[in-house]
């Protein structure tokens, strides 16, 4: 259950309406590596998350992402908001007006309708957790993209301030990565053996056995 507080996360106050930007930034509300996407892809996740600790992470930072798209979605309405119809055809945003007029939609950038196969939930703690953290990075990718193109302030720090998000929760879901793994043993019996291999920031672990040359994974 929920609760919601009625402000944003993050300031948002744009004086200046720009369709053409709206238009980048849209990606950001129902783009591949967008908000809707994380949100949903770690509160389906938690559901299988045996670790009780990992499945708080996935409801925490699930439950945030819900509030970056809403931040998203307050910027793409300020700065279309008040702009004619000839204004947004100007700005390359007619297309997108013939169907939505002024509305948030979720969509990429390129005009792709959000697709819920955009987002994994593999029941695998493992495989769960590194999608998340690419996905993690991904959207960070997309936000330095935006920053690159976004001279007004009044647009640039709330993206700058979300950017800064994805590089805690990428961090977050290293941590919980590397706790998940720990609690794998060495079992005797079934000749099961915990190797942990390191990469960048975080650890990959897994459980191997070895037959003639080939290792099989175990899950």
């Amino acid at each position: 259950m929920w609760n919601y507080e009625k402000r944003l996360q993050y300031p948002i106050s744009i004086t200046t309406p720009n369709a053409k930007l709206a238009s980048f930034i849209i990606s950001q509300y129902g783009g591949p590596d967008g908000e809707l996407s994380a949100s949903m892809r770690y509160l389906s996740q938690r559901f299988s998350a045996a670790n009780p600790r990992v499945a708080g992470l996935l409801t925490d930072i699930g439950t945030e992402e819900l509030a970056h798209l809403e931040m998203i979605g307050s910027i793409v309405r300020q700065l279309t908001k008040g702009l004619s119809a000839k204004e947004l055809e100007n700005a390359g945003f007619a297309p997108y007006y013939i169907d939505h007029t002024a509305g948030v939609w979720p969509q990429a950038a390129g005009g792709i309708p959000f697709n819920a196969c955009e987002f994994q939930s593999s029941g695998d703690a493992i495989a769960d957790l590194v999608e998340d953290m690419a996905a993690e990075q991904k959207a960070r990718k997309t936000y330095d993209n935006i920053l690159r193109l976004a001279t007004d302030p009044d647009v640039a720090d709330p993206i700058r301030y979300l950017r800064e998000r994805e590089i805690v929760h990428f961090q977050r879901f290293g941590e919980a990565n590397r706790e998940d793994c720990s609690n794998l043993e060495f079992n005797s019996q079934t000749k099961l053996y915990l190797r942990r291999v390191e990469w960048n920031y975080f650890s990959i672990c897994a459980d191997f056995l070895y037959i003639s040359g080939v290792f099989l994974y175990f899950f």
